[in-house]
Formats: C-alpha cells, sequence, structure tokens
C-alpha cells in the first residue's frame, strides 16, 4: 500500500498515479481513472498513546498506554453529473498496554483530497471509537470519509491526450519519443491527478514520534 506525508503546515510532493495500458495499434494509448487514488498517508496511519502525564523525555515504550493503526482501506466511487464521489471505509485496531476495566478510546481521523501531487483541495475532520471490553486488549473500530471532486478539475485538455494518444509510425522522427517527456503533459496530468488520503489527526508530539521510530 502507498503511504504518503501530509504534516501539519507542510505538504510534502505526492507521487501522482498514472495507468498505462498497451494495444496492438498503440502501445502508448493512456487508460486513466478519474476517480483518485486512496491511500493512508505516510507518518499517520498509526498513532501511539502514552500514559497521562508522561514527558517529552519519557516517550519510549514503557510509558505506551494504547496503539492503533488504520488499515482495511476500502473505496467506492461513483460520478454524478459534476462530481466524481469517492466513499472510503477503513477499520482501526488498537492494542492497549493494560487489560483492565472496559474503556472506550475516541481517536481523530482526517480525509484530505490531494490535488496535483501538493495541494490539500480539500479536508475533513471525524472520529473513530474503539471499545475495549473489560480484560481485553484488543479491540477494532471502524471509520467512513467521503470525497468529491470536480468532474472539470479531473479532466484532462482534450489537446493533452491528443499528444499522447496519437498513433506513431515507424520511421517517423519522433516515434519512439515518450509524449510523457514532454514537461506540458507532465503538467497537466498531474493538474489533474487527485488523491484521497487518510490518517490520524496528529498533534506535534505525536507525529515527530513517528517519524523518529
Amino acid at each position: 500500500m502507498k503511504r504518503t506525508a501530509i504534516r501539519p503546515g507542510l505538504v510534502l510532493p505526492l507521487l501522482a498515479a498514472l495507468a498505462l495500458a498497451g494495444c496492438e495499434r498503440n502501445p502508448l494509448v493512456v487508460n486513466r481513472s478519474s476517480c483518485p487514488a486512496v491511500a493512508v498517508a505516510a507518518y499517520a496511519g498509526d498513532v501511539t498513546l502514552f500514559r497521562p502525564g508522561t514527558p517529552v523525555t519519557a516517550l519510549d515504550a514503557g510509558n505506551v498506554d494504547a496503539v492503533a493503526t488504520i488499515t482495511n482501506l476500502r473505496q467506492e466511487c461513483t460520478e454524478t453529473a459534476e462530481h466524481f464521489v469517492t466513499r472510503v471505509s477503513y477499520d482501526v485496531v488498537a492494542r492497549r498496554s493494560d487489560a483492565g476495566a472496559a474503556r472506550q478510546v475516541v481517536l481523530p481521523v482526517f480525509a484530505a483530497v490531494v490535488q496535483a501531487g501538493n495541494i490539500i483541495n480539500a479536508k475533513q475532520l471525524s472520529s473513530v471509537t474503539v471499545d475495549f471490553a473489560a480484560g481485553q486488549e484488543r479491540a477494532a473500530g471502524r471509520g467512513e470519509a467521503t470525497a468529491s471532486v470536480s468532474r472539470r478539475a479531473a479532466a484532462v485538455p482534450q489537446e493533452i491526450m491528443a499528444k499522447i494518444n496519437r498513433e506513431r509510425r515507424p520511421g517517423e522522427l519522433d516515434a519512439a519519443t515518450d509524449p510523457m517527456a514532454d514537461p506540458e503533459v507532465r503538467a497537466a496530468l498531474r493538474a489533474a491527478s487527485f488523491e484521497v488520503l487518510i490518517g490520524f489527526q496528529l498533534d506535534d508530539r505525536a507525529l515527530a514520534y513517528n517519524v523518529a521510530k
């Protein structure tokens, strides 16, 4: 599963995915899905909770209260007249250090729509509740998110698609030239590429811990 990072106040470049499919007449024809790709954001796919009062200098395994991980992403994309609507569901599996009394843990989660690899187009916050039964060390919860992408924004201009899919005949000067080497083509495809990233909404301390471990 691809992981991409979104950090508070900083968006790292994301790799836009394009599906290239060949055919007998033109091996460079591009079959492109306008539905956004869905992934767990790197450094935000898990969260470690420490016992209350744990100082920054003691963020170690001995002070861990509970850990949780986002997994099993599922995507359903539908089309309307103006939008591609993506519904994402996922599981949150958690483990606590002390299997004592019954306990409920509420974890904040974000779903961000990222355009062109580095622009946050939209972001929503929600939460996932995990209920530990008495004496139980492990538990799971389920989360959902919905993201909408404009059909207009996700469309590649026809002149760009014509450049990509133009039939190239043997002997032509540019017959073996990859159209993706054209900066204009790459920029247009990048601008029309979207991703939906799911992750825990982490504070600076939790994010720094994830990056360092």
